[in-house]
C-alpha cells in the first residue's frame, strides 16, 4: 500500500489522535486538513488493506475513529455536494451506531461554517448503508434505499465503526454525496481505482477507448465529483475549526 497511513502528533483525549479513515487518496488528502489539529489519516480501497492501515494505528493508540470521505446517495432528494453526519451506519455488520455527543458537535460546526464568515453547509442526519463492493446503477441504489432507508452508501464506514466499537471508542461519520441516487455510473468511473485507494488515468483511457459513448456519463460525473470535493474541504475546514475533532473537548 503505497503512503496509506500518516502518523502525526495527538489531538484527541489523553493526548491520543483521532484516526480518520477514508477509501481514496484524494479524500485522505483532504482529511489531514492544514496541519493545525494534526490528525492521522488511514485509507485504501481495498478492505483488508484498510483493516491492516487503521490496527496498526489503533495499536498506536486513538482517542476516537471517524469515517471521512464520499458516498453515493441513495435518498432521490439529495444533489451532489450535500453533506451527511451520520446517526449509525448499516452495513455487512449490523447496525452500529455513532457516538450522540461527538456527532452533535460535528453537525454544529460544519452547519455554522467553522468561523466567522464561514459558509454554513446543509448538512443531512440519518443513517448510512455500507458495501463491500462498489454500488453503480441507480436500480441497486434504490434497492438498497428502499430496504434500509438509508440517505447514502459507502465501503468504508463499517469497517471503522466495527474497529471503534471493538475498541470501545467514540465514533463519527462524515460522508459527501458524489453520485446522486439517480445516477448509474459508467464503468470508466471505476475502472482506474487501485486497491491502495490512488487513480491510475490508463485503465479510464482504455475503457473510453473501447466504449466512447461513456464519455458524457464520465463528464457528468466528475461535476458531481467537483462539488462532493468543495464540500469535503468546507467541513474539513469547519471541524478544524470548531475543534469538532478534538474528542471530549468542550
Amino acid at each position: 500500500m503505497s503512503s496509506s497511513m500518516t502518523r502525526s502528533a495527538p489531538v484527541g483525549a489523553g493526548g491520543l489522535p483521532v484516526i480518520v479513515v477514508a477509501g481514496m487518496a484524494f479524500e485522505a488528502r483532504i482529511a489531514r486538513g492544514d496541519g493545525s489539529d494534526r490528525v492521522e489519516v488511514v485509507y485504501a480501497a481495498r478492505a483488508d488493506l484498510l483493516e491492516r492501515a487503521l490496527r496498526a494505528a489503533l495499536a498506536r493508540g486513538a482517542a476516537g475513529i471517524i469515517s471521512f470521505g464520499t458516498a453515493g446517495g441513495l435518498a432521490p432528494d439529495l444533489e451532489p455536494g450535500e453533506l451527511i453526519v451520520a446517526d449509525a451506519v448499516d452495513g455487512p455488520f449490523g447496525r452500529l451506531q455513532t457516538d450522540r455527543q461527538w456527532t452533535e458537535r460535528i453537525a454544529a460546526a460544519i452547519g455554522v461554517g467553522g468561523a466567522p464568515g464561514g459558509v454554513a453547509a446543509r448538512v443531512r442526519r440519518g443513517t448510512i448503508a455500507a458495501v463491500a463492493a462498489p454500488l453503480v446503477t441507480a436500480g441497486d441504489k434504490r434497492a438498497l434505499h428502499n430496504s434500509t432507508g438509508a440517505l447514502a452508501v459507502d465501503m468504508e464506514s463499517h469497517i471503522a465503526g466495527a474497529m471503534a466499537a471493538a475498541h470501545g471508542l467514540p465514533f463519527a461519520v462524515c460522508r459527501a454525496v458524489v453520485d446522486p441516487a439517480w445516477r448509474t455510473l459508467p464503468p470508466a468511473a471505476t475502472a482506474g481505482l487501485r486497491d491502495d485507494g490512488s487513480t491510475a488515468l490508463g485503465p479510464i483511457l482504455r475503457e473510453l477507448l473501447r466504449q466512447p459513448s461513456q464519455l458524457g456519463a464520465l463528464i457528468r460525473l466528475a461535476a458531481d465529483a467537483r462539488a462532493a470535493r468543495a464540500a469535503l474541504v468546507q467541513a474539513r475546514r469547519a471541524m478544524g475549526v470548531g475543534g469538532a475533532l478534538r474528542v471530549g473537548a468542550v
